[in-house]
């Protein structure tokens, strides 16, 4: 639908109450001249929004705002202090204030009704953000970023009069100012005409197929060009570190947008790099996507720095991701090219992880990338989605997908875990867990929190606490027992027993300490971080044990270790090469995967409803993708195959 035929209906049905309709990515945004009228008639926009099929959002314009200082004072009136309101931001331009607090319900309240009531009084949509538990700096970051806080600009809005505030408008442009235009901009885009019909729709992989690491996936019609996930492979340091673009032909200024599944940088690690080059359209994931995603991507920054390595991008090109994120949640259903619909579904992988759901044309073809995923219990989040109104083509992972691929339960791993930590327990050991700063960190860290008879110190180094803030700020997006408990203010991540590592002195006395404790820390494949000061520590000693809970790539140091590396050449404190070696036990916990084994990927496609025609096997070496195709041709009759990258694959 072009955006000429949506402002058509919105002015039919709403009338002369409609002053201006203009689209904010896939959004449509109605301002009207009686908010009053609609915050008693929410039923209008709701049957609007359905016969649009688009999700809308009202706004009085600025000469009906209420002033900053009456709105807090009315806001205090309406909330109740229970809530705990910890903080409150007004940004003019998207006409929201931002009320953060500790207890959400209360300042929502049933059905939205506080929520509506605050917007009915004051003429400001309130927008909810939870109190961090955890304070994660990167959250407060992309707050600012987001809401276009400058503490300047907040200050002049909170303590000005009423008459000087909206001055503000008449200043250069600032941040909000410069996300609205990107947004107008994007969705006069989604609106426009169609120049082509979709009669046909092909898919790429420009790297992840075959492989572990850099996926990236171009999905082509006539009239559009996506990118699902843009990743780099973190293990490599040859060609194949990045994906290969040259076969895709496609100029930067062609691409529509791009789609991240999760924060995992094999997933997004290249994504600043299009922006470095020029590319200024969207990117859609999920909200605790774009915060993990920022953490890690500046992480790598500060990787290659120390590394002294040539930096693919700057924090200024994820500063531009940032400024172009459109943000979704689960099951929202939104139009991001004249032809495509994309809805998020949960992957069970990491904390906001999607499964992508593609809709093209008026129900010419719907596919469904399941980027990462994980099909069973763990303590962590809910299983993938398994239910669709409809699929034809599934791109599905192989990580584990090989003959002999099946994984011990989770009651097995965690039992072996434990009995893994006990034994370098009693001989006076340490612990030390190489683990993904995001998913594997926190599923470790509960099983942990669960079994509190190991009472000693347990240690988290690298971005681990960090990422940690950012669960415990979506709680929402975490299976119901967690979220049920954090709600409930039994938050699990804050067991006393975890400690934050702040410095290297820390690290070294930690190390040096003759007592024993656990130390969970990046990087999960070793490939850098403080894992590698510890392990330079720790390894020359047999009571201490070395235990792997995640894959190990090849290429990788933790892949060389888990084979039976004897020894290792890392830098010293004076930055010269020194021969480390390994008397350390070493071990592998399997089962603590965030990827699902082969068992669980067949169950999937068991369960997955309605049943695809066609099914394309990645993100996995060859032959384990060549097997798992195997095995659904023969299992469930449907067209499997592995492709290879810069294979053009025709699937409509």
């Amino acid at each position: 639908m072009e955006f000429k035929d949506i402002k058509r209906i919105v002015e039919q049905q709403l009338g002369n109450k409609v002053t201006k309709v203009v689209p904010e990515g896939p959004r449509i945004v109605v301002y009207v001249d009686d908010r009053k009228h609609f915050a008693e008639h929410l039923d209008e926009i709701k049957e609007l929004a359905l016969q649009l099929k688009k999700r809308i959002i009202l706004r009085g314009g600025v000469s009906g705002l209420l002033d900053p200082q009456a709105t807090i004072k009315k806001i205090k009136e309406i909330i109740p202090e229970d809530a705990n309101i910890t903080e409150i931001n007004f940004d003019p331009y998207f006409e929201n204030v931002y009320i953060e607090a500790e207890k959400l319900g209360m300042v929502i309240g049933k059905h939205g009704e506080t929520l509506n009531e605050v917007w009915k009084q004051t003429g400001w949509n309130a927008q909810v953000i939870r109190k961090q538990q955890i304070n994660a700096e990167i959250v407060d970051s992309i707050r600012k970023t987001i809401m276009g806080i400058n503490m300047e600009t907040q200050r002049t809005i909170n303590l000005a009069k009423k008459k000087e505030w909206k001055e503000l408008f008449e200043y250069p442009k600032n941040l909000m100012h410069e996300r609205q235009e990107i947004l107008h901009d994007i969705g006069f885009k989604i609106y426009r005409s169609p120049l082509s019909p979709p009669d046909w729709v092909r898919i790429m992989p420009l790297g992840g197929a075959s492989e572990v690491g850099r996926s990236t996936f171009l999905l082509k019609t006539p009239e559009s060009n996506i990118l699902l996930d843009c990743g780099i492979n973190v293990a490599a340091q040859d060609k194949n570190r990045f994906p290969d673009f040259r076969a895709a032909d496609l100029a930067i200024d062609k691409l529509d947008a791009v789609v991240i599944s999760h924060a995992h940088m094999d997933h997004c690690g290249f994504l600043p790099y299009l922006f470095k080059y020029g590319y200024r359209g969207p990117v859609y994931c999920t909200e605790p996507t774009r915060d993990l995603m920022t953490l890690l991507l500046l992480d790598a920054i500060n990787i290659w720095e120390k590394n002294e390595e040539k930096a693919l991008y700057s924090a200024k090109d994820i500063r531009e991701v940032i400024k172009h994120t459109i943000t979704l949640d689960y099951n929202e259903v939104a139009n991001i090219t004249p032809d495509m619909k994309l809805t998020l579904y949960n992957a069970g992988h990491i904390l906001g992880s999607s499964m992508v759901h593609i809709h093209i044309g008026e129900g010419m073809h719907n596919l469904v990338y399941a980027g990462d995923m994980k099909f069973g219990d763990v303590r962590l989040l809910e299983p993938a989605q398994a239910h669709f109104l409809r699929v034809e083509t599934l791109v599905i992972e192989g990580t584990y997908g090989g003959k002999d691929d099946e994984q011990p339960s989770r009651k097995d791993a965690e039992e072996n875990l434990i009995k893994q930590i006990q034994e370098t327990i009693e001989r006076k050991g340490k612990i030390l867990i190489p683990a993904f700063a995001v998913g594997r960190s926190q599923d470790v860290m509960l099983v942990l929190e669960r079994y509190r008879e190991i009472n000693v110190p347990i240690y988290l180094d690298g971005m681990i606490w960090e990422a940690t803030g950012i669960h415990t700020t979506y709680p929402e997006y975490l299976n119901s027992y967690l979220k049920n408990r954090t709600y409930s203010g039994d938050n699990p991540f804050l067991y006393e027993n975890f400690h934050k590592v702040g410095s290297i002195k820390e690290r070294e006395e930690i190390i040096n300490s003759p007592e024993p404790c656990i130390i969970i820390t990046t990087a999960g494949m070793m490939t850098g971080g403080p894992v590698l000061e510890y392990l330079k520590g720790l390894s020359g000693d047999e009571k201490n044990t070395l235990v792997f809970v995640g894959y190990q790539a090849k290429g990788s140091l933790g892949n060389d270790i888990q084979n039976g590396a004897n020894d290792v050449v890392l830098p010293d404190k004076e930055g010269k090469a020194k021969r480390y070696e390994i008397k350390m036990q070493i071990s592998t916990v399997d089962g603590f995967s965030g990827h699902a084994d082969k068992r669980q990927l067949l169950g999937y496609l068991k369960k997955i409803n309605p049943k695809p025609k066609k099914v394309f096997v990645v993100h996995g070496e060859k032959e384990k993708c060549v097997n798992f195709a195997y095995a659904i041709n023969k299992f469930f009759n449907i067209d499997a195959s592995a492709p290879q990258n810069f294979d053009g694959l025709r699937i409509a």
